[in-house]
């Protein structure tokens, strides 16, 4: 009987869903170092009661009955398919980190925040001014980008940048768009939008770059490599812990007045990363 209470114990321990409830349900989208280095952030944060799940370890994982069972305060959920398994959860607060579905209408409810993948529009202006850019190109699909596109368009404006501007409805679109630009910007914008940039037209950039002698700004130091002169990178350690001051807000842990009321807050925290070659060849100046 000892042993049996003891082993009760244990098990309410370390299952939340058998004690009080907890904190923070984690949905991870799947094993990525990405997604790793956001949760190692998040985690960094005061300590919270938590339980993670990698949603590509199961078969299928039923987010409603886990919220039903479990009874969590709120959820984190990192990348996208962590976001998709959020859908039908109303009832608790949700943020979302390196998602790009968060900007989409489909995922539009007043229980969901999170941190965009989108840096700051006016740090990429500031960067085209400084290697005296004046015409820059940028391919976007309206549905996936087209909120940010409205914002970078001021900012562009503001600072004597033109944005030259091609919209596509679907991936297969964007060789094509890409040659209307020729000789008609110096540079070229990659966005995270997953419409535009993909695997099988990401080379495209590169192509037309080095064919107009134009630069190519992207936001994945991965892109460095493919011939991008310049990228503006995320910090995905210091997304986790931007994650988790929105969670410490929404948990009354921090009880303090300087919290933005915009419903997706920019990262915080980003790195600028050049490909010297590249810079050299171009004879750009990107200090």
């Amino acid at each position: 009987m000892r042993r049996l209470l003891i082993l009760i114990v244990a098990l309410a321990t370390l299952l939340p869903s058998l004690a009080l409830g907890y904190d923070v349900l984690i949905l991870q989208s799947r094993r990525d170092p990405a997604y790793e280095e956001v949760v190692k952030g998040f985690r960094s944060g005061r300590a919270v009661s938590q339980r993670l799940i990698v949603l590509t370890d199961y078969a299928e994982v039923d987010v409603v009955r886990i919220v039903r069972e479990d009874h969590p305060r709120m959820i984190l959920a990192v990348g996208d398919a962590a976001l998709t398994a959020t859908r039908s959860i109303q009832s608790l607060p949700v943020v979302a980190v390196m998602a790009l579905g968060i900007h989409s209408g489909k995922y539009s409810r007043s229980n969901l925040t999170g941190v965009s993948m989108f840096v700051q529009p006016q740090q990429y202006v500031g960067m085209y001014r400084r290697m005296n850019i004046r015409r820059v190109g940028v391919i976007y699909n309206a549905a996936k980008s087209g909120w940010y596109l409205q914002q970078a368009r001021k900012a562009a404006s503001d600072a004597g940048v033109d944005l030259v501007t091609r919209e596509i409805s679907a991936p297969r679109e964007t060789v094509a768009q890409l040659s209307t630009l020729a000789g008609k910007v110096d540079a070229l914008w990659m966005l995270p939008d997953s419409m535009a940039v993909t695997r099988e037209t990401a080379e495209a950039y590169f192509r037309f770059g080095q064919q107009h002698s134009v630069p190519v700004i992207s936001f994945a130091a991965s892109y460095l490599g493919l011939g991008a002169a310049a990228v503006l990178e995320i910090d995905r350690v210091a997304m986790g812990q931007q994650a988790f001051a929105m969670t410490a807000k929404l948990l009354k842990i921090d009880n303090s007045d300087d919290s933005d009321d915009a419903t997706y807050y920019f990262p915080q925290k980003v790195t600028s990363k050049f490909n010297p070659a590249v810079i050299k060849n171009l004879a750009l100046n990107p200090e």
